[in-house]
């Protein structure tokens, strides 16, 4: 049950008499009740006309009867015109409803002078089946929604000048009221809303689930409403990046809270006129938040990048790592999109041995979410014979916030390669023994030529854990390196024209070049190591 009290009464005339619907003018009168939101727009037009015809001396109050059925489509009374507007700054008499009995038969939907229909038509059954058909056809697996709403910015100006208008006539009472004392629009909206597509999906409403059904709503005929304030706050509208209008609803909200309400009346008809048509619902969207997931891979082939090699618009090899993998994940999840990461990189001819490199994949907008750990297994086993240019391990679900272990490997961590390397004068085994010895050797490695185009020019330290030497022949020899993460390993051989320093070459005393070289460790400890 829900209390209009006697003070609320020359509110509720004034905004009846002015096109207002009656949840706006429960709003305005600052009932805070949900359950009265949700009752039957028929209904509650009707009791609030019966409020009005009710004699002071025989009741100061109201009841609304809120165990009433919902109706299944709304039946919008038609009411007088609002009065002329006064642009000079000045609210003008508005003439009362004339013949309340005829408005009552009257069905046709007569939009809200303030919200412009989106407390009216769109709270409807016939809505709510829209937006769920929406949903339903799109195929995502969910288990709870979060429903969102973009109002026109217009909305904005239009429940301003309403609010301009009931304080006034608050203010005859000796009573004020704050802007933010009044239910907003989008919380009304919500409470109507959100139990019927709850009823409809058979899922909760939830504030924090991952899958969002949102609806963006837009009313042509008033759009420009709300330009003039360009001129009077001409500081809140700036240029912002994806959008296509400058009349954002924070910059018009903003530039409301700036502006002085002489000036705002001057520009603005207080009432707010009533429109001709009622808001459109532009778009009904669904999206999934992103799922992740993790595992390591190998890499075998000397021909394949990590990520597309496309240069200058020109794809230079067919396929990479991230496509082998991630083209199966888009498939079984249904995503619209992936990025991938991973703890480091390796050259295109560089192989990646051992347990792998860790990786993780955010799928964006999955119609998919849940998977067995079964049914992940298998999914690894589909990349591993869709190729044998890379193999997948320890496949599995993530969290977001657990991909951060694995960038920390990137730099903290140690990494073990095997390098071949061949030397321009002849060597014995007695020539190469040395490097067995040297520990924690520190470089000073300038930015490589071969990826200055990508990497800012600078000096960095990096350290050579270990290295043991394996002599082949009197030119060759395979060297293995423990290292600090992010070491330049083909720098630190031939020295990169002495921008590495020192190196193979120079600790050596002569020119060397790396044949071969491969990955064979990524001291990384994530993810965890599951039973493949």
């Amino acid at each position: 049950m829900s209390l209009l009290t006697e003070k609320d009464r020359p509110v509720v005339q004034l905004l009846m008499d002015t096109d207002t619907c009656p949840r706006c003018v429960l709003r305005f009168c600052c009932v805070a009740s949900q359950t009265l939101y949700r009752r039957p727009y028929k209904d509650l037009m009707k009791d609030l006309k019966e409020f009005l015809k009710n004699n002071k001396e025989k009741e100061d109050t109201v009841c609304f009867d809120i165990a009433d059925p919902p109706c299944k489509r709304i039946r919008l009374e038609h009411t007088e015109g609002p009065g002329d507007v006064n642009h000079n700054g000045a609210l003008q008499q508005i003439p009362s409803v004339s013949d309340e009995n005829a408005a009552m038969e009257n069905s046709a939907v007569k939009a809200c002078n303030v919200c412009l229909g989106i407390l009216q038509e769109f709270c409807e059954a016939d809505f709510v089946k829209k937006v769920c058909q929406k949903v339903n056809s799109a195929d995502y697996q969910f288990t709870s929604f979060v429903f969102s709403v973009s109002l026109p910015p217009q909305l904005s100006v239009r429940e301003h000048a309403a609010w301009l208008l009931v304080k006034q006539e608050m203010g005859k009472l000796g009573l004020s009221l704050a802007r933010d004392d009044i239910v907003q629009l989008k919380e009304a909206y919500k409470w109507i809303i959100h139990p019927q597509l709850s009823e409809e999906l058979n899922v909760p409403a939830d504030g924090k689930s991952l899958f969002e059904v949102s609806v963006v709503f837009a009313h042509p005929e008033t759009a420009e409403e709300c330009h003039f304030l360009a001129t009077a706050c001409p500081d809140c509208f700036k240029p912002v990046k994806n959008k296509q209008s400058v009349f954002t609803r924070m910059a018009v909200v903003k530039a409301l809270e700036k502006i002085k309400e002489e000036d705002f009346l001057k520009h603005f008809p207080c009432p707010p006129s009533s429109p001709k048509n009622l808001c459109v619902a532009l778009e009904i969207q669904c999206n999934n938040g992103a799922v992740f997931v993790a595992g390591r891979y190998n890499k075998y082939s000397r021909n394949l990048p990590q990520t597309p090699w496309i240069i200058d618009g020109e794809r230079k090899l067919e396929s990479s790592v991230e496509e082998l993998i991630s083209e199966h994940l888009m498939a079984e999840f249904k995503a619209d999109s992936f990025n991938f990461s991973s703890s480091g990189r390796e050259d295109v001819d560089v192989r990646t041995l051992g347990n792998g490199r860790p990786f993780a994949i955010e799928l964006v907008n999955p119609r998919r979410i849940r998977f067995t750990a079964e049914e992940m297994k298998g999914l690894q086993q589909t990349i591993n014979n869709s190729s044998d240019k890379i193999q997948v391990r320890d496949l599995q679900l993530v969290t977001r916030s657990a991909i951060g272990r694995m960038k920390e490997g990137e730099e903290e961590k140690t990494k073990t390669y095997s390098a071949l390397i061949w030397t321009d004068k002849a060597i014995q085994r007695e020539d190469i023994a040395f490097l067995d010895d040297i520990k924690e050797l520190k470089l000073d490695q300038k930015t490589p030529l071969r990826v200055l185009h990508r990497r800012p020019l600078a000096v960095r330290c990096r350290i050579i854990h270990t290295m043991k030497s394996e002599y082949i022949d009197e030119h060759h020899f395979r060297l293995h390196l423990k290292t600090q993460a992010g070491t330049y390993i083909k720098e630190f051989v031939h020295g990169d024209f002495g921008r590495t320093k020192p190196n193979i070459g120079s600790l050596l005393n002569r020119t060397t070049d790396i044949l071969e070289l491969d990955v064979e460790s990524v001291d990384v400890d994530w993810p965890p190591t599951l039973d493949n």
